[in-house]
């Protein structure tokens, strides 16, 4: 197997540069994290104060799901904190979960990108793709088809080929056992609201973006990232795309930094909040030419839909 080729900091930066830049925080990654369930209870508030703001709360949460998802990310690359232990349990506890299963599967995704180990080549390489497609996609992420078939649809395929000797509360149990976070969480929202009248709080503010506004961002953040790009390219500095964003992207569709992501594989042990200074210094030194960028999430989703039907 091939692996990627990768890029020396030192071929870009003076050591004073790149000292700041590789340097975790131990408050930053936290107070991001922070942030993030901030905006989400403020946005629960709003709409359980305000119903009519509903659908901007789910699209407010929705984008902070994701901004855990980019949060523990960071911790899948020591980035979070400059303390293993405290990385890698705030990395866990206190974002969407699944650490562990996820350093490694995205470690892998890092030394083979756009190549054919690539674990997740399987999700740029249909690109680009028709319009029509493309609308199918976001349609089924909005009404909640992805995510049905992402995380039910395994459940009801288990209890259908399940064999003599085995029970459907057993499987049903073990289901629950491995998303245990997932039912807890809801268990213990809904004992807290429902006595005040909330108890459709966590159905409609967490469990509703998850499944809508969740995955279609998710899926636009990783056409953005990956889609159209050369497939063995062999040039580091291609492998992946920076796309700029502006206020409402950076609020609704990429968070906390994520959209620097050429950045972010040239330099994967970079925490997410210096990403930025990076691309200004590689401005600077004229290198941000020779990478891949695009000038905004709707030129990228264009690029993925051009094929002619």
């Amino acid at each position: 197997m091939a692996a990627a080729a990768r890029v020396d900091p030192k071929a870009f930066f003076s050591p004073e540069e790149w000292a700041p830049l590789a340097r975790r925080s131990s408050w930053r990654g936290l107070a991001l994290l922070a942030h993030a369930w901030a905006v989400i209870l403020a946005a629960a508030a709003m709409a359980m104060v305000w119903p009519l703001t509903l659908p901007l709360a789910v699209m407010i949460i929705g984008a902070r799901q994701l901004g855990l998802a980019v949060l523990m990310h960071d911790a899948a690359h020591g980035a979070l904190h400059p303390d293993p232990t405290v990385n890698d349990w705030a990395g866990d506890r206190l974002t969407i979960g699944g650490l562990a299963a996820y350093r490694g599967y995205h470690l892998k995704h890092h030394r083979y990108a756009q190549q054919t180990e690539d674990p997740d080549l399987v999700l740029s390489a249909p690109f680009p793709i028709t319009r029509i497609s493309l609308r199918r996609k976001i349609i089924r992420d909005l009404t909640g088809q992805t995510h049905w078939k992402m995380r039910w649809a395994p459940l009801v395929k288990k209890l259908r080929q399940r064999g003599p000797d085995q029970s459907a509360g057993g499987i049903v149990w073990a289901f629950v056992l491995a998303r245990r976070r997932f039912f807890l969480g809801a268990a213990a929202t809904i004992a807290l609201t429902a006595p005040f009248g909330y108890g459709w709080a966590w159905f409609a503010l967490w469990w509703l973006p998850q499944a809508t506004w969740y995955p279609m961002v998710t899926r636009l953040r990783n056409i953005a990232e990956h889609a159209c790009v050369a497939k063995d390219e062999p040039d580091p500095l291609r492998h992946a795309r920076t796309t700029h964003a502006n206020f409402l992207e950076r609020a609704f569709l990429a968070p906390y930094w994520v959209n620097y992501h050429c950045e972010h594989h040239m330099f994967m042990h970079v925490p997410c909040y210096r990403l930025p200074r990076a691309h200004r210094l590689l401005q600077a030194k004229g290198v941000v030419e020779r990478m891949l960028t695009a000038p905004g999430y709707v030129d990228v989703l264009q690029m993925a839909s051009s094929k002619a039907p």
